[in-house]
């Protein structure tokens, strides 16, 4: 194949395997996924650009890659504590795709589409098309919205994908954004990076320039996904001023492990992006064979803690089920309070005591005890 083809992103989005016949030729599919695979049409589709595929290895059903993009007959159980809408988005809807939950940001879904599609996707239920429901999102009613709530200073655009639109149409959003006064950060999320990373292209990251602060959150879930290619498209990003940050989701089978996340984190840092969050996986419908538990995930971040770099250990958080909103997990690092101090522990398990401040909150001294010898 010809390289101006392999590197061409608009090339990889047409070659994208969405079929059964598509795999079959290139991998050898247990039971479990040829079923999956027939019933993507009914819930999730099957996407996988040739980049992502690529990384697969043919032979193995537990490759960290396969695991994330080619469905399962387990996406079809519906465990009784899964949910459609996990994070609860639908009911924080002001107008039809923007999402305002906090007070000074809003999450603002802009297309249904992304480049491959994620198994354990939290937007499954409006995400590729074939389910149920639709993403319906009202453009005026969305900018009308963020123009005249002025509490509003931060705005994630999202999907689905947004990078998945021209280089036109994403300037389009982002000059409307920025005509906006009181709008002072604007991110972007996207995997497109990672499963598309020729669409970062020299003229992309030029657009983009003019359009500063504007952040990038990156998916990553594995030291393989990047990729030399990956790695170049990350630093174009980063020499345009786009600060890079990773969001991970921890997965059986995948990353579930202290040392392959480790890995992840070095490398992202190596590829100058940031690991900021470690999610929980949601609550999505048919995902249980993909989820860890929470005790896990906390015996995971106190392997790492403390044992690199810490700007290689990212905030490990879980969506409140139903709306809740991101909240931080952490090992206990406290062991006791009492009156006076702190009783803490580092990750040796060393116990320190950190006495408490000698005065009130008021600054002054506290008072002395009385006792029987004082005169008063």
């Amino acid at each position: 194949m010809p390289d101006e083809q392999w590197n061409d992103w608009s090339w990889q989005l047409r070659h994208r395997l969405t079929r059964l016949e598509d795999l079959e030729g290139h991998l050898e599919l247990t039971p479990e996924e040829r079923a999956g695979i027939i019933l993507s049409r009914n819930k999730l589709a099957l996407a996988i650009t040739p980049h992502f595929f690529s990384l697969i290895d043919p032979h193995s059903p537990a490759c960290p890659i396969r695991r994330q993009v080619i469905p399962r007959i387990e996406e079809t159980e519906t465990a009784p504590e899964e949910l459609a809408d996990p994070c609860g988005e639908d009911g924080s809807m002001p107008v039809p795709g923007l999402v305002h939950r906090y007070p000074d940001r809003v999450l603002f879904l802009v297309t249904d589409r992304c480049a491959s599609y994620c198994r354990y996707c939290t937007r499954s239920r409006v995400v590729s098309g074939v389910g149920e429901q639709e993403l319906e999102t009202d453009f005026d009613q969305a900018f009308h919205y963020l123009e005249t709530h002025t509490e509003i200073r931060d705005v994630l655009l999202s999907g689905g994908d947004p990078l998945l639109f021209s280089d036109r149409k994403i300037e389009s959003l982002l000059a409307r954004l920025r005509a906006i006064p009181h709008i002072e950060f604007i991110r972007i999320g996207s995997r497109v990076p990672i499963f598309l990373p020729q669409r970062i292209t020299p003229e992309f990251v030029s657009m983009i320039r003019k359009y500063h602060p504007v952040w990038m959150s990156i998916h990553t879930n594995h030291p393989k996904e990047l990729t030399s290619e990956v790695r170049h498209a990350l630093e174009r990003l980063a020499d345009a001023g786009v600060p890079l940050g990773n969001q991970a989701v921890l997965l059986r089978g995948v990353n579930d492990n202290a040392e392959t996340l480790k890995d992840l984190f070095h490398k992202l840092l190596l590829c100058r992006v940031r690991p900021y969050y470690l999610y929980q996986c949601d609550l999505i419908e048919g995902s249980a064979h993909l989820r860890t538990s929470i005790r896990e995930g906390l015996e995971i971040m106190d392997r790492l803690r403390g044992h690199t770099t810490g700007y290689a250990v990212p905030q490990y958080v879980v969506d409140g089920p139903g709306g809740g909103g991101k909240i931080p997990l952490n090992p206990d690092y406290i062991v006791a309070e009492a009156d006076d101090r702190f009783i803490l522990r580092n990750f040796k398990g060393d116990i320190y005591e950190y006495p408490l401040p000698r005065t009130t909150p008021s600054g002054s001294p506290p008072a002395k005890a009385s006792c029987g010898s004082c005169d008063g």
